[in-house]
């Protein structure tokens, strides 16, 4: 089998985050041959389109990660409706100056992850808004919103909860036949 190189995009910036325990658990369910990084996002500076004429080291880097892949995982809490201001602006910084969208036409995945009952819904939707202005080909389903995170993790960060172990499992699977299908 191919080995396709995933970016893993937290939106949480938070040392202890659930989104980046649910991050870990998604990559230890998936197969050998999907090769995940996890690429930070916390450094980059605001985009400015004042920027690009000297372009921030942090964005070079940034970029040349987003290029490099063949897919992306989204693991995102939700902030106000909607998805924090660090990976809208991830977003903004590999899809910009006009006509250099690096996202363009690769395959991700989304999964919200929430304190809350409803699981981050309306950040899952609202990326989902983005992606698809950005031509990423966002998997439809099965969509996952995690809710009641704080319930969900021992100490060391691993999922308790066989319910949501199952839930991140079929996830994984299906994540992995929508890559494969728009990569291979």
């Amino acid at each position: 089998m191919k080995q396709l190189n995933i970016g893993v995009l937290v939106g949480s910036l938070r040392k202890e985050s659930f989104n980046k325990k649910t991050a870990r658990a998604l990559m230890a369910n998936a197969p050998d041959h999907l090769n995940f990084e996890v690429i930070e996002i916390g450094d980059l500076a605001h985009y400015s389109e004042d920027a690009e004429a000297n372009v921030p080291v942090a964005w070079a880097a940034f970029r040349e990660k987003i290029k490099s892949k063949d897919a992306f995982l989204f693991v995102t809490p939700e902030y106000n409706r909607s998805v924090p201001s660090v990976l809208k602006n991830a977003l903004d910084v590999a899809s910009r100056p006009w006509g250099h969208n690096l996202w363009d036409g690769k395959p991700a995945g989304i999964v919200s992850v929430s304190i809350g009952a409803i699981g981050g819904f309306g950040a899952n939707h609202h990326l989902r808004q983005s992606l698809v202005f950005l031509n990423v080909a966002t998997m439809p389903q099965p969509e996952a919103y995690i809710g009641n995170a704080a319930s969900l993790f021992d100490d060391e960060g691993h999922v308790i909860n066989d319910h949501t172990k199952e839930i991140l499992v079929n996830y994984m699977q299906a994540y992995t036949a929508w890559v494969e299908k728009h990569v291979l």
